[in-house]
């Protein structure tokens, strides 16, 4: 039975049960390090962004569904794993789907059919920013969140192309790609309600 000091896992999940914090985080200590080597063996090609992100709301819905462990079928790990393991599998289909529709160019791999489109057209939301003074597109960076404000600042005030930003900061492409999605889901929020 795994332990953390003297208290066994079991005895942590059933505190976690009946609303302990302190217990939960004591569960997120003992497994988050497993937890992430899972998901890097599973996802080898996800960053550690990615994987950093699904940990976070894998443990979420854990949170959420501790009541309905049964330490009986399995061990919390295997239980969070599972979870983990369901919760990539979302996000890569929701990249996918985010990514476009997948074919293929040469019959043996497969490619977004956007994946060069989308370095090269603005999206709406982009032609929107880009025809605001730059005062104004500038405020709305600076309201981002810093792991955001230097892609979005390089794409929608430098109009640098993805691959562009990717090489000039040293990150994958598909980082850049989300990270400038979710900066102008968050900008378009920050102009919704400045609009209301």
């Amino acid at each position: 039975m795994a332990r953390i000091g003297s208290k066994p896992i079991d005895e942590l999940v059933r505190r976690a049960i009946i609303g302990d914090g302190t217990a939960f985080t004591a569960l997120w200590d003992t497994n988050i390090d497993s937890l992430k080597s899972y998901l890097k063996s599973l996802l080898k090609n996800m960053d550690d962004f990615y994987i950093d992100d699904i940990c976070s709301r894998s443990f979420e819905k854990a949170f959420r569904q501790i009541s309905s462990y049964d330490p009986s079928r399995s061990q919390f790990s295997t239980w969070l794993r599972k979870i983990a393991h369901n919760t990539a599998m979302d996000v890569v289909a929701a990249e996918n789907r985010a990514m476009g529709e997948m074919v293929s160019i040469d019959g043996k791999g497969q490619e977004a059919v956007g994946e060069n489109i989308e370095d090269q057209i603005d999206s709406p939301l982009e032609s929107i920013i880009r025809n605001e003074d730059e005062e104004q597109t500038n405020k709305y960076i600076d309201g981002l969140p810093e792991l955001y404000r230097e892609v979005a600042r390089k794409r929608l005030i430098e109009g640098l192309q993805y691959k562009e930003i990717a090489e000039e900061l040293g990150m994958e492409l598909n980082t850049v790609r989300t990270r400038i999605r979710r900066a102008k889901g968050l900008i378009e929020n920050m102009k919704n309600e400045q609009d209301s």
